[in-house]
């Protein structure tokens, strides 16, 4: 194919293009779904906590499961892990679409299917991780990476805005009914790729495989803090996704067209971060962003919390958005270029735990304390909370960069020793 510009090299291969492809329609029909489903949940309860419970249902169950999640993306082919995920993913969404299409959708609902949809995922991401690392050479990891999170984000700015047009105008369920049809585009990519046998092949079961994992984060100090802070970022700062409903009608009084404009805003600060980070040939300098974006996240998190403008929250969207991005992506970056392949899903899982399972319970935490000191102030605290763990991540960083070289220098030997052996 045609070269392409530097930020899109990680194109060049078919497998991740059709990965790429199928993912992008099916995350913006996943966006319109998770504004959808909070508004549902607010108009059908019109509780604060109730936003919080299922949050809480839908991630929780990554937290629990998804250590099992990376043990089964080690173990057999992540291709075919990912063909049946989806496939219920699919299934789960297309029964919320008829509910509420019908008329006869209950919270009650929305909670178990939240809950199932989490134990999809729990299998779903860690699969992810392992396969992209698959469709792409080392040297365009962290392109891939950087690319996935364009992605994302490049949804997230389209799925939100579409689905606060069709929830105030025709209802929640045809943004369920579209999300449910999305899928159809990554099981065609998948089913359309040429694997190599390399990776097809499924890895015997060794001793205590779930403990393999966690012992080698124990043992990687540049790893495990760099867990540690990606699970306190989402504990203590992601709740106020699952408050936006609340700051969207009750404080800038905006409804849910506001809450679409809101989270699309922060998708753009998002892409705009996960493009910086395309643009970008190796990984030096990211403990510091990592550092620097947590602060920022913090701070954005305090400012969006005091406002009461609806100009001005927009405006603190984009750096809330830029800031979270670069600190997750660079995480995830570096975190996937110090583990060895054969503990790459189940290091990925504990990932997916932190940063996805510990956002159920902030939710949970964060819903109730909305509902006895304000939603404001409950995203203050968690703003001053992010801010704190940047500051020590920062007074940490020369002893982590020194592990961290240690890690990559070790991995680059043994990648390099097998490369030879072959």
């Amino acid at each position: 194919m045609p070269r392409l510009p530097d930020a899109l090299r990680a194109l060049r291969y078919r497998n991740y293009r059709l990965f790429f492809s199928g993912q992008m329609i099916s995350l913006i029909g996943t966006w319109m779904q998770t504004v959808a489903q909070s508004w549902l949940v607010y108009r059908l309860t019109g509780q604060a906590s109730m936003l919080g419970v299922v949050a809480f249902a839908g991630q929780f169950p990554i937290f629990v499961l998804s250590t099992l999640g990376g043990m089964a993306s080690d173990r057999m082919r992540a291709h075919t892990l990912i063909v049946i995920t989806q496939s219920a993913s699919l299934l789960l969404t297309l029964v919320l679409a008829l509910l509420t299409l019908g008329g006869h959708v209950h919270i009650w609902h929305v909670v178990v299917l939240s809950m199932l949809l989490g134990v999809v995922n729990a299998f779903d991401i860690p699969a992810r991780q392992v396969f992209v690392a698959q469709t792409v050479e080392r040297g365009d990891l962290m392109n891939a990476i950087a690319l996935n999170s364009s992605m994302f984000n490049g949804a997230r700015i389209i799925g939100p805005a579409v689905a606060g047009l069709l929830v105030a105008s025709v209802g929640e369920g045809w943004c369920f009914l579209i999300n449910s049809l999305s899928y159809l585009a990554v099981i065609a990519g998948l089913l359309a790729m040429r694997l190599d046998p390399a990776h097809t092949r499924r890895r015997p079961a060794g001793e205590s495989p779930v403990l393999e994992g966690f012992r080698f984060i124990l043992g990687a100090h540049p790893i495990r803090d760099l867990l540690l802070l990606m699970g306190l970022m989402s504990l203590m700062g992601m709740p106020y996704s699952v408050l936006m409903p609340l700051f969207a009608d009750q404080i800038l009084h905006g409804g849910a067209k506001a809450l679409g404009v809101l989270m699309g805003v922060s998708g753009i600060g998002a892409l705009v971060g996960a493009f910086s980070l395309a643009l970008r040939r190796n990984a030096k300098g990211l403990g510091w962003w990592i550092a620097v974006c947590g602060m920022g996240f913090g701070a954005a998190l305090i400012a969006f919390s005091l406002s009461r403008s609806f100009p001005l929250s927009v405006m603190i969207m984009l750096p809330l958005g830029y800031t979270l991005m670069v600190q997750m992506a660079s995480t995830n970056t570096l975190i996937q270029m110090m583990i060895p392949d054969a503990l790459r899903g189940r290091v990925m899982a504990v990932y997916s735990m932190l940063f996805i399972g510990m956002a159920p319970i902030g939710a949970l935490i964060g819903g109730n304390l909305a509902h006895h000191i304000g939603a404001p102030l409950t995203v203050a605290l968690g703003g001053g909370g992010c801010l704190a763990a940047g500051l020590l991540f920062a007074l940490r960083l020369p002893t982590w960069r020194q592990g961290a070289q240690v890690l990559y220098r070790s991995e680059e030997a043994t990648r390099n020793a097998a490369s030879s052996g072959r």
